[in-house]
């Protein structure tokens, strides 16, 4: 009889939980036989692991072969078990030593060849195996990803047999060191879009202080450019920022591309997708849409045409920051801190209010179509601007418009103020920080109680006003909050939905 023990990681939400990978090999009939609450692709790794095992020109085993997945409580799933299993089986067979396994945590995808394939969750697996002290042996197709971790040991393979080869100290694996390339990012210029000066400052606005935004205009009047263009005047990630981001995406089903590394994700769903597409789920649950966008913006193009229910979801992430699942059996938590920019047509034709007067769309369907969008979740929205259509002399005219980067300089100066001063973004301002740093000059607390008694604004409202009329002094260089401050901050309020 033989047995070994070796280490790996399985995925339960942003968590790699360590899964310790038991071998025996028993006298008896041949059977091969996996326990440990296995998935369906789990349990299919017993034909790839004897096919890999044979084509490494290694003998399979005629034994009873049991593999324990440990704890037996926690679900496996996908074939990262793949190479732990196969390791294990040869060295309890006594067909390679089992005294270095320890030292290491291994993942990895094998091919009936041999070949190892990329996993899913790397860089969370990765973040695990550092924290126990263990060195990690993965795919080379993985290996970019996990290097993303800082200090981490990564020793990336191409095969079973190249593992082996490594273990036996016959063809020593070195350890990869390889920095992540950098991709110089492409989100298109501010100075592609005519006109919509107003707009334009409304998103430098949004940028500096991290507040959400509703484009609200007929077609073609350049909604989506503008939102496209929107993560090229952000400030750019910290390194901090771009591993946190990194590591939803390395446990989403798409995995982490290391060429978007210190990139700001730019998410845009369909307006067909569910609630679990948006916030995360499934019987193993990953990351959905508003997590993936972590740091960066999600778009959500015409917004009414969202099932309301699916809209509804947001308001805990743009409240909070974080999104909660909750299944019958599990409970996970995703970080979901993200800028939305919105865009919608004004009814459902689009043309309301166009100056060609093409709109025939009666009040009550423009009151239906606007009321499937809730009260609570457009208080959540601090920037609501119109984008009106743009004339024909604005289009064809030739006018050096401002590039993306010309504002991004303000923008990062406006948002390092708001850092040196309170340590966050002004739109990520609680109660007391609000009080402390965003009350204005008399002038300004009078504009806004007026606008509070005529606009009956909520409590939620008057209080991100605030914080927007912060963000506009911010980036005019102003220490106090003025009355053009607070003015500018209220139309951004009930300019779009008037």
């Amino acid at each position: 009889m033989g047995v070994s023990v070796l280490h790996s990681r399985a995925l339960s939400g942003m968590d790699a939980p360590e899964v310790t990978v038991e071998v025996h090999l028993a006298n008896g009939l041949p059977a091969f036989t996996i326990v440990g609450l296995p998935e369906a692709e789990v349990r299919e790794a017993k034909d790839r692991v004897r096919a890999a095992i044979q084509n490494a020109r290694f003998e399979f085993p005629a034994r009873r072969i049991t593999v324990n997945l440990a704890p037996a409580d926690l679900p496996k799933e996908s074939g990262r078990f793949d190479l732990p299993i196969a390791l294990g089986i040869l060295a309890a067979s006594g067909q390679i030593p089992g005294d270095g396994m320890a030292h290491y945590e291994f993942a990895g995808e094998l091919a009936l060849t041999g070949a190892l394939r990329p996993i899913r969750g790397a860089l969370a697996m990765t973040y695990g195996a550092h924290a126990s002290g263990r060195a990690f042996m993965l795919p080379v197709g993985s290996a970019a990803e996990a290097a993303l971790v800082p200090g981490a040991r990564i020793f990336a393979a191409d095969s079973l047999l190249q593992v082996c080869a490594h273990l036996m100290g016959r063809q020593t694996i070195e350890r990869w060191t390889r920095p992540p390339d950098s991709v110089v990012a492409s989100h298109g210029d501010f100075a592609d879009v005519k006109g919509q000066s107003q707009v334009k400052r409304a998103l430098e606005v949004a940028a500096a202080g991290s507040h959400s935004v509703l484009l609200v205009g007929p077609p073609g009047t350049g909604k989506t450019m503008l939102a496209e263009r929107m993560p090229g005047i952000l400030p750019p990630m910290t390194v901090e920022e771009a591993l946190e981001s990194a590591a939803i995406q390395s446990v989403a089903t798409g995995g982490f591309d290391p060429a978007r590394w210190m990139r700001r994700p730019f998410r845009s769903p369909h307006h067909t997708a569910s609630a679990v597409a948006l916030v995360g789920g499934g019987s193993h649950p990953r990351p959905g849409e508003v997590s993936l966008a972590m740091h960066g913006v999600l778009f959500l193009d015409e917004l009414p045409e969202f099932d309301r229910a699916v809209l509804e979801v947001l308001r805990e992430p743009l409240e909070s920051g974080r999104i909660s699942v909750a299944r019958a059996a599990r409970q996970v938590e995703f970080p979901a801190r993200f800028q939305l920019v919105a865009a919608m047509n004004p009814c459902p034709c689009g043309f309301l209010g166009h100056q060609n007067g093409r709109c025939r769309c009666t009040p009550e369907q423009v009151r239906r179509y606007r009321g499937r969008l809730s009260g609570p979740l457009l208080d959540r929205i601090d920037i609501q601007i119109e984008v009106p259509a743009i004339a024909h002399s604005e289009l064809t005219a030739r006018v050096d418009a401002e590039t993306s980067e010309v504002i991004r300089r303000r923008v990062v100066a406006a948002r390092d103020v708001a850092l040196t001063r309170q340590g966050c973004p002004n739109a990520r301002l609680q109660a007391a920080g609000v009080e402390r740093h965003c009350t204005g000059d008399d002038g300004a607390e009078r504009i806004l109680r007026t606008a509070v008694e005529r606009l009956g604004l909520s409590a939620r409202a008057f209080h991100r006003v605030r914080k927007l009329a912060r963000t506009i002094a911010d980036l005019d260089g102003d220490a106090a909050v003025r009355t053009p401050h607070m003015a500018e901050a209220i139309h951004y309020r009930r300019a779009g939905l008037e």
